[in-house]
């Protein structure tokens, strides 16, 4: 089965809750009316009613079985915006509380938080900011979490590799401390979706064949992750080819517990990351999922705004999957 596939049957008859902000978007309409009929998620649609009836009648779906919300006829409003009024104590006043409540993400989000859904996923319509700014206010990073980040699941066209790669998404220039702890999410992530956490950190260099302050901040991460989490199988800092290739890394980084053998695939900043990936999926036809956003104490997933409804259909079931773990 593929990774989807394996998702969705991990989740069938589990109730579980995806909510999606962006209900007037025909690509995300029809992937959630997919879902409701295909009962393997309950999906929540926002937007306004006459829009998304509007929308569907355009687009010729039956919206039995669809839950979905007018964000500003909402019946348990006022219980929501004192809730966001004591999550954000001190940090907001009821004028902005409304004012943020009338952003279908904000909204979404406190669906989320207040357990009235188990994961979100937005950002077709919107920048990646926008999916995850109110995710860090309200739902938070977990407590083992020093920040999010984005992280792709990379499947080759035969089905038989799946990688990870990170970040990918979010963060432009990690510190060291930071890539440490993105590559201890990403392998948390690895497990999830039993993928084998051999964690790579990437680097144009492998064990100080060059010489540079990029390649030296790589080093220090690598020390950083191995001694803030000893349970990490992680080395570097090492190419790609090292770390992938047997042949190479028996040459280039012999005994090596990850060179030639990683499946997770730290890079140094988020244009590597974001290259990187892209490569592998347009020259090498790999399948990218995500970007999923890791560290979030609740799954919160973004989509490309140039995503496709299939792209909203299988990130639907990833973060039904996410929120079972």
């Amino acid at each position: 089965m593929s990774i989807v596939q394996e998702a969705a049957e991990a989740i069938k008859g589990k109730n579980l809750r995806i909510v999606y902000p962006e209900g007037t978007d025909a690509r995300i309409l029809r992937a959630a009316v997919r879902h409701a009929k295909d009962g393997i998620f309950h999906p929540i649609v926002l937007g306004p009613k006459d829009e998304v009836e509007a929308l569907a009648e355009k687009e010729g779906l039956s919206l039995e079985g669809l839950d979905f919300i007018d964000y500003e006829h909402y019946e348990d409003y006022d219980a929501m915006l004192q809730a966001l009024l004591e999550r954000r104590k001190g940090k907001i006043d009821e004028t902005k509380a409304h004012k943020m409540l009338k952003d279908r993400n904000y909204f979404g989000t406190m669906l989320v938080y207040m357990g009235k859904a188990d994961g979100m996923v937005s950002g077709a319509d919107g920048p990646t900011g926008d999916t995850i700014r109110p995710g860090l206010q309200i739902i938070k990073t977990k407590p083992d979490a020093k920040l999010v980040s984005g992280c792709f699941i990379m499947i080759s066209p035969d089905e038989k590799e799946r990688l990870l790669f990170a970040d990918s998404a979010v963060n432009i220039s990690p510190s060291e401390e930071e890539l440490a702890d993105i590559a201890y999410q990403t392998a948390e992530t690895a497990k999830v979706f039993h993928i084998e956490p051999n964690v790579a950190m990437l680097s144009f260099s492998t064990y100080g064949s060059a010489s540079s302050p990029e390649q030296e901040k790589v080093a220090k991460a690598t020390e950083i992750a191995k001694k803030n989490y000893p349970n990490l199988n992680v080395d570097g800092e090492m190419q790609l080819d090292a770390a992938w290739d047997e042949t190479v890394a028996k040459k280039k980084a012999p005994g090596s517990n990850v060179a030639g053998k990683a499946r997770v695939f730290i890079f140094p900043d988020l244009q590597a990351g974001n290259i990187g990936y892209k490569i592998a999926q347009r020259l090498g036809n790999y399948t990218a999922l995500g970007p999923l956003l890791q560290g979030m104490a609740k799954p919160v997933n973004d989509l490309s705004r140039g995503c496709s409804e299939q792209d909203a259909y299988e990130i639907g079931i990833i973060t039904a999957y996410q929120a079972l773990n």
